[in-house]
C-alpha cells in the first residue's frame, strides 16, 4: 500500500511532466497535456493567449478565457469558457482533453465545471485543442485540420465580443443561433441582461434585447448595410456582409489590414461598440456605437410615429396620421403611437403614400421576394388587406426585390441616407390630395393679377419691417438656452477691453464669469456685419446638436435688441495658432502634446463627417479655429460657415465660396465644390503647420516661389522631410513617427479629392504602423497669387481672413 506522502510526490512529478509538455506545445492542449493557473497557450503568431484569469483587482472568482496578447497590454478578454460557473480558487484545477474527446475544466476531485460538446460522434483517435491566430479555440483530430471537420470551436459560442471571422445569425438546418450576450458587469463575465442578434424572424435585422424585450434595432439589411446604421459604410478597416439563403442567415466582418486590431462588443448597458486599438496612445478607440441617441431606442415614438433627433420634441406622427392618445402625446408619452387620420377600407380601395429618408421599420412580421420589381411588390401588397407597407429589398443599382410589412409599423425614424417606404393609406386621403392641388392651382391663377398688384404696395412696408421681423424670427428659431443681456454684461464687466480675447470679421470675443463662478467665452457679433445673422444661426443649428470631446461646447446664446451673442465653454489656453506660430510659446508644445492635438482634431473631424447626428462639413478648419483646454486638448470651433449634408452625401456645390486661403482645397476655390475631402485637405495643411511651426499662408522660401505645401513636397521628393520640423521638437520627437505623420499629411493634401483618404482612414493611419500608399503631388498655389495683409474671423486670435468669393470659375 502506497503511503499518502509517496502519492503526493508521484503526483507532483506527474504534474511537473505535464507542465514541461505544455510549455513546449505553445498553441495546443493534447490528451497528455493540461493547462493550469499560471500557464498559458498562445496562438502561433502571438495574437491571442488563453489561460486562467480573474477580472478586477478584488475579484475572487477565476475563469478560463482568451485575450489579446500581441500589441494590446491591457488583457482585453474576448471569450470566456466557464462564464456561468466561476471557480473560487484554482488549486488543483486543470483544463484538459478527457477520454471522451472533449475539452473539459476539472476541479481537484475531477468534477467537470465546464466542457465542450460536439454535433457529431467523437470518433477520433488523437483529439487536441488548439488556439488559432484568429482567436478561435478549436477541438479537432490532430491529423485533420479541415474546418468542416472541427469537433467544436469557440467561434460557435461567442460571449460579449465578435471577432473577425465570427458570425451572428442562425443555421436554419440545425436551429443553432449565434449571438452575443453581455457580461453582467465589468467584473462578472456571467451572461448579463442584454443580447445582440442578427434576427432572421421575418427579414434579417440586427437587434439588442434586454431579456426578451427589444431595446434597439439597426433595421433590416438593404444590400449595403443595416438600414438604420448609416455609419456602417465602406471603409479601410473592415468589410462586412450578410450571407443569407434558405439554410442560413449570417452576418460577419473581415479586417482589410491584419495590422489593425478591431473588435465589436456588447457591454453590460446594452451598447454595441466597434473598437479599434490605438497603438500610439495604447488605448481602445470607439469607431461606432449604437444606440447613440434617443431615436435609436426601440419604438420611441410608437406605431406610425417617426423620430427625428434634430427636432424638439423628437417624435411626430407620419403624414396622414394623428396621435392615438392626444393627451399623452402632448406630454411626451409617445408609446401609444399614432393611427391613420382616415381608417382603411380595403374593399373600397386603398393606395400607398411614399415616405422618404426613413429607417425601415421592424421586420419581425414581414415577407420578402428577391426577384420582384417594386411595381409587382405594390400589386401583391394591395391585394392583401393585412399588408401595411412595401419597399425595395435591396437599394443597390436603383433598387430591386420586394419587402412587405404586416401589422403595425414600429421603430421608424427620419434618417440622413434613409430609404423610401410606401405605406398603405385610405384612397380618400390620396384623392383629397390631388383635388387640393387642383384647387390651389386654380386659385393661384385667378389671384395672380391681384398678388402682383399687392406685391408692389407691400414691398415698401416689408422693407421697413424686415429688420425687426428678422430679429424676432432669429430668437424664435434658436433651440438653445437664452442668456439675458444683463447677465452677459455683468459677466464681462460691461464688455471691458481687459476681458477681450480676440477680434475677427464677425465681431469680438470676450471672457466672462457668471455669478456661480463658471468661466465662459462670449462671441459678440458686430452690429455692422451683414453676414452675421446667417453665420450666427448656422453655428447654433450645427454645434448645439453636436457632442464630442474634441468639439467646443456651446452653452447658450443671447439675442436681445441689436445684440447677438454665442456663449461657449471657456478655453484657458486660447487657440492653437497662439502657440505654434510664436517663437517663445511654441516651446510649450513638445511633440507628445502636438501629436495629441493632431489626433484630437482627427477624431473631432471623424465625428463630424461620420458619427454625428448631422453629417457636417466644417469648411473653415484652421489653426485659429482649434481651441485648447487647460490640458492642451484640442476642440474644433467656429461653425459659422459649416454645412450639413444628407445621408451618404459627402459634399455639394456652391456659388458662395467661403473659407480661408491657405487651407481651402483647389476644387473648392476654383469650382465651388466642397466635400468631406475639403476638410481632409485643410486638416493636412494644419498638420504640416503644427509640425513645422510655420503658416502655409505667408510662407516664403528664398529659392522657391512656393508655399509651405510646395516646400514640403520638394523636401519629401528629395528625401529630406525632417528638415521641415520645428526646431523646438528635436529633443522630444520620435523621428520615425514624425516621418509617418508628414506622409499622412501629404496624403491629405493631394490635389485630387479622390486620392485623399477620409477621416476614418486618417485616424487609423495615425494610430497604426500599416504601410501607407505613395503620396501624389499636393494641390498648392504660388504665394504671389494672394496678398498677405488679411485678418481672421477666429474666436480668440488675429491672423488669416475668412474670405468670400462670388461666382467661382
Amino acid at each position: 500500500m502506497v503511503s499518502s506522502s509517496r502519492k503526493k510526490i508521484m503526483l507532483q512529478i506527474l504534474l511537473y511532466g505535464f507542465l514541461c509538455s505544455i510549455s513546449s506545445a505553445k498553441d495546443t492542449i493534447t490528451a497528455s497535456e493540461l493547462l493550469i493557473e499560471g500557464k498559458t497557450i498562445t496562438s502561433s503568431d502571438g495574437s491571442f493567449e488563453m489561460g486562467f484569469f480573474s477580472p478586477g483587482s478584488f475579484a475572487n472568482n477565476w475563469y478560463v478565457g482568451i485575450w489579446y496578447k500581441h500589441g494590446v497590454p491591457d488583457k482585453s478578454v474576448v471569450w470566456v469558457a466557464n462564464r456561468a460557473s466561476p471557480l473560487n480558487n484554482t488549486s488543483g484545477v486543470m483544463l484538459k482533453i478527457i477520454d471522451t474527446g472533449r475539452l473539459a475544466l476539472l476541479t481537484a476531485d475531477n468534477s467537470i465545471v465546464w466542457s465542450t460538446n460536439s454535433s457529431r460522434p467523437l470518433a477520433v483517435k488523437n483529439p487536441i485543442a488548439q488556439l488559432l491566430n484568429s482567436g478561435n479555440l478549436i477541438v479537432r483530430d490532430a491529423n485533420d485540420a479541415k474546418p468542416e471537420n472541427f469537433l467544436w470551436q469557440s467561434f460557435d459560442y461567442p460571449t460579449d465580443t465578435l471577432l473577425p471571422g465570427m458570425k451572428l445569425g442562425k443555421n436554419f438546418a440545425t436551429g443553432q443561433e449565434f449571438y452575443l450576450s453581455s457580461w453582467k458587469n465589468e467584473y462578472d463575465p456571467a451572461p448579463g441582461k442584454y443580447t445582440y442578434h442578427c434576427d432572421p424572424t421575418g427579414y434579417p435585422q440586427v437587434v439588442v434585447r434586454k431579456g426578451k424585450v427589444k431595446v434597439f434595432s439597426g433595421g433590416p439589411w438593404n444590400g449595403l448595410r443595416w438600414s438604420g446604421v448609416p455609419g456602417l459604410t465602406t471603409n479601410t478597416i473592415y468589410t462586412f456582409k450578410l450571407d443569407f439563403d434558405e439554410n442560413k442567415s449570417f452576418y460577419s466582418y473581415t479586417l482589410l489590414d491584419n495590422s489593425v486590431i478591431s473588435k465589436l462588443t456588447l457591454n453590460s448597458h446594452g451598447t454595441v461598440k466597434r473598437w479599434t486599438w490605438d497603438e500610439k496612445r495604447q488605448e481602445w478607440h470607439v469607431y461606432l456605437a449604437s444606440p447613440a441617441d434617443a431615436c435609436e431606442n426601440y419604438g420611441t415614438c410608437g406605431a406610425y410615429g417617426s423620430c427625428n433627433i434634430i427636432l424638439s420634441p423628437v417624435c411626430r406622427c407620419l403624414d396622414k396620421f394623428v396621435p392615438k392618445d392626444p393627451k399623452h402625446w402632448a406630454v411626451t408619452k409617445w408609446s401609444g403611437g399614432c393611427i391613420r387620420r382616415t381608417p382603411l377600407h380595403c374593399q373600397n380601395g386603398d393606395g400607398f403614400l411614399k415616405y422618404s429618408g426613413i429607417k425601415l421599420p421592424d421586420t419581425q412580421y414581414s415577407w420578402f421576394n428577391v426577384s420582384m420589381s417594386l411595381r409587382e411588390c405594390e400589386k401583391v401588397c394591395l391585394k392583401n388587406c393585412s399588408c401595411m407597407a412595401y419597399s425595395n429589398l435591396d437599394i443597390r443599382d436603383g433598387g430591386s426585390g420586394c419587402l412587405l410589412w404586416y401589422g403595425y409599423l414600429v421603430d421608424i425614424r427620419e434618417l440622413p441616407g434613409g430609404q423610401d417606404i410606401y405605406i398603405r393609406i385610405a384612397a380618400s386621403e390620396l384623392g383629397s390630395k390631388k383635388k387640393t392641388k387642383v384647387l390651389v392651382l386654380s386659385l393661384s391663377l385667378l389671384s395672380g393679377v391681384a398678388v402682383i398688384s399687392l406685391t408692389i404696395g407691400l414691398c415698401i412696408l416689408i422693407k421697413t419691417k424686415k429688420k425687426k421681423k428678422r430679429k424676432l424670427n432669429l430668437r424664435d428659431d434658436l433651440d438653445l438656452p437664452l442668456f439675458a443681456l444683463s447677465t452677459i454684461t455683468k459677466a464681462t464687466s460691461n464688455f471691458s477691453d481687459n476681458n477681450m480675447l480676440g477680434e475677427g470679421g464677425f465681431g469680438s470675443v470676450y471672457k466672462g464669469i457668471l455669478e456661480g463662478g463658471q468661466e465662459i467665452a462670449i462671441k459678440r457679433l458686430s452690429k455692422s456685419s451683414s453676414q452675421g445673422v446667417n453665420e450666427f444661426k448656422n453655428e447654433v443649428n450645427c454645434i448645439a446638436k453636436l457632442q464630442h470631446r474634441n468639439l467646443v461646447k456651446l452653452i447658450g446664446c443671447c439675442v436681445e435688441g441689436e445684440e447677438k451673442m454665442l456663449v461657449y465653454e471657456y478655453m484657458p489656453n486660447r487657440s492653437l495658432d497662439f502657440f505654434i506660430f510664436d517663437e517663445k510659446k511654441s516651446l510649450i508644445l513638445d511633440w507628445p502634446k502636438r501629436f495629441n492635438i493632431i489626433n484630437g482634431i482627427a477624431r473631432g473631424l471623424l465625428y463630424l463627417h461620420q458619427d454625428s447626428r448631422l453629417r457636417i462639413i466644417h469648411r473653415d478648419l484652421k489653426a485659429s479655429n482649434i481651441l485648447l483646454d487647460a490640458d492642451m486638448n484640442p476642440k474644433i470651433s467656429d461653425f459659422g460657415i459649416a454645412r450639413s449634408v444628407l445621408g451618404d452625401e459627402t459634399g455639394a456645390n456652391t456659388h458662395h465660396v467661403v473659407g480661408t486661403h491657405g487651407y481651402m482645397s483647389p476644387e473648392y476655390i476654383v469650382h465651388g465644390v466642397f466635400s468631406i475631402k475639403s476638410d481632409v485637405f485643410s486638416f493636412g495643411v494644419l498638420v504640416l503647420e503644427i509640425i513645422s511651426g510655420r503658416r502655409n499662408r505667408g510662407f516664403f522660401h528664398e529659392s522657391r516661389s512656393i508655399n509651405l505645401l510646395g516646400h514640403v513636397w520638394k523636401l519629401y521628393k528629395e528625401g529630406r522631410p525632417l528638415e521641415l520640423i520645428d526646431v523646438h521638437l528635436t529633443d522630444s520627437c520620435y523621428f520615425t513617427e514624425l516621418l509617418r505623420i508628414i506622409h499622412v499629411a501629404l496624403l491629405c493634401v493631394q490635389h485630387s479629392p479622390e486620392d485623399r483618404p477620409d477621416m476614418s482612414e486618417v485616424v487609423v493611419m495615425l494610430a497604426n504602423d500599416a504601410i501607407l500608399p505613395e503620396a501624389k503631388e499636393p494641390g498648392f498655389f504660388t504665394e504671389s497669387k494672394f496678398p498677405d495683409s488679411e485678418y481672421s474671423t477666429s474666436m480668440y486670435s488675429i491672423n488669416e481672413i475668412t474670405v468670400t468669393q462670388l461666382d467661382p470659375r
